[in-house]
């Protein structure tokens, strides 16, 4: 029973697992509750949190952590140019973000050891390993639940129907959905409300308008009507009872049906993030915070790698650039993700929002020290493969030390050198400047307890 002595302190240490099934580890729990940590730092900063995650893989070398003194095979072909810190330099295809820079955190030691796309997104998205590490498995309801369906069960917001929102998803590895994006073994009732292409204004809007014809009497009285029927037709699951409230607190709610309203936002904003995918994902994300939405994540590119099918639409783009990198990234992904994720740190910023809410740059993995051509894959020019050893995530807000770097990568960027950070310590750091301790618990339908977060908080993060 893995983690039971760091669950019950001392009395874990006395206790056989014959005491456990006589006893019942809720009940243990009830008795012996994990302490919180001492708060510091950025604990319960942020009103919300921000992940804007970057599908299939971005590299450290071409963004935030290049390597200007490395031989070129590992250097690259791409250039390196001062940022607004003294002493930190981005990708010279970075130039926007590079101004931005005295306002974000750059984590350049994050590590782990899962080296496929669906596992390693898994492991992002909750915190865990999945038991198939390095595969590409699909989602099951015995997968542990994403990060906002957590926060969802253990402090569901309370004047908003939603808790946790993905925008432009389901992400695809590349052409099923990912597990890691649901609700798993907490069931349907908790999975993050999921929007696709925020482009398309009816996928946004539809069927989220009030019916002019239906009064506010008609409308509680079909409401009624239809729990009336699940009681007679099917017994009401929890799940289905919980999706049902949340679609009429929707319809009730003119704050939250305007959020999704991209018509609301001045075209000269509009085309400040993009008109595209990612640039009105990452608006439509700004707005839900706006509004209060707690927990929102929101995936930059749809697919972890479209190019194949599609290689002369930017819109397919994901960031697995096994060939032809530096045409990808110099082409594609890096003038997107320049443009827009700046925009977003501005506009945060702009309207008071970035000092209540913990935005976090990330992907699954990096890139690999090589350069190397890659002969399974298509492309002509040599790109770099998976690599987990060592890569880069930006926070920024809530309170995280601007123009700050963390942790270290060694000489050549392939293991961090100082200061290693594992994504259950990434999880846990969102959880902790939320407010809540990582190490406390929660419970599923069946009473069965469950860590929040196995990590630990990067308190360094904040002075």
């Amino acid at each position: 029973m893995p983690r039971l002595s760091a669950s019950l302190g001392s009395l874990g240490a006395a206790l056989t697992r014959r005491d456990v099934l006589r006893i019942g580890l809720p009940a243990l729990l009830a008795a012996n509750p994990v302490r919180a940590a001492k708060p510091r730092g950025g604990f319960g900063r942020a009103k919300s949190v921000l992940v804007v995650f970057a599908s299939g893989g971005q590299s450290q070398f071409e963004t935030y952590d290049p390597k200007p003194d490395a031989p070129e095979e590992i250097r690259g072909a791409f250039g390196s140019i001062p940022t607004t810190v003294p002493g930190l330099r981005f990708c010279e295809h970075l130039p926007k973000l590079a101004k931005l820079a005295h306002r974000v955190s750059v984590v350049k030691s994050v590590m782990h050891d899962d080296l496929d796309h669906g596992s390693a997104v898994y492991l992002s998205l909750t915190g865990r390993f999945h038991p198939r590490k390095s595969s590409n498995p699909d989602p099951s309801p015995n997968d542990y639940p994403a990060l906002g369906a957590v926060l969802k069960r253990v402090r569901p917001a309370a004047r908003l129907p939603y808790t946790a929102i993905h925008v432009n998803g389901p992400l695809l590895v590349p052409l099923r959905p990912s597990p890691g994006l649901n609700g798993g073994f907490l069931g349907h009732g908790f999975e993050p409300y999921t929007v696709g292409d925020p482009t398309d204004d009816g996928e946004l809007t539809g069927g989220l308008e009030q019916l002019s014809d239906v009064s506010a009497a008609r409308f509680q009285g079909r409401q009624q009507l239809l729990g009336n029927l699940d009681g007679t037709r099917y017994p009401s699951t929890a799940d289905h009872a919980t999706m049902v409230r949340q679609a009429y607190d929707v319809l009730k709610s003119p704050q939250a049906r305007s959020a999704f309203d991209l018509s609301r936002e001045s075209a000269a904003v509009r085309d400040r993030y993009g008109r595209h995918r990612s640039g009105q994902a990452c608006l439509l994300a700004r707005r839900l915070v706006e509004v209060g939405v707690p927990w929102v994540t929101t995936f930059f590119n749809y697919t972890i790698r479209g190019q194949d099918q599609h290689p002369d639409e930017t819109e397919a783009y994901g960031w697995d650039t096994h060939n032809d990198i530096f045409d990808a990234m110099k082409t594609h992904l890096l003038p997107r993700w320049d443009a827009t994720f700046a925009v977003l740190l501005d506009d945060l910023h702009q309207r008071g929002l970035l000092d209540t809410t913990l935005v976090v740059g990330m992907g699954e993995f990096g890139r690999a020290p090589k350069v190397a051509l890659e002969p399974r894959f298509a492309g002509a020019s040599p790109g770099r493969k998976h690599w987990a050893g060592c890569y880069s995530v930006v926070m920024a807000g809530a309170g995280v030390t601007p123009g700050s770097v963390y942790g270290a990568s060694d000489r050549i960027g392939a293991y961090p050198s100082d200061r290693p950070v594992t994504p259950a310590d990434l999880t846990a750091t969102m959880f902790y400047a939320l407010g809540l301790d990582p190490g406390g618990h929660y419970a599923d339908s069946t009473n069965r307890p469950s860590i929040i977060s196995e990590g630990t908080p990067i308190t360094g993060l904040w002075a």
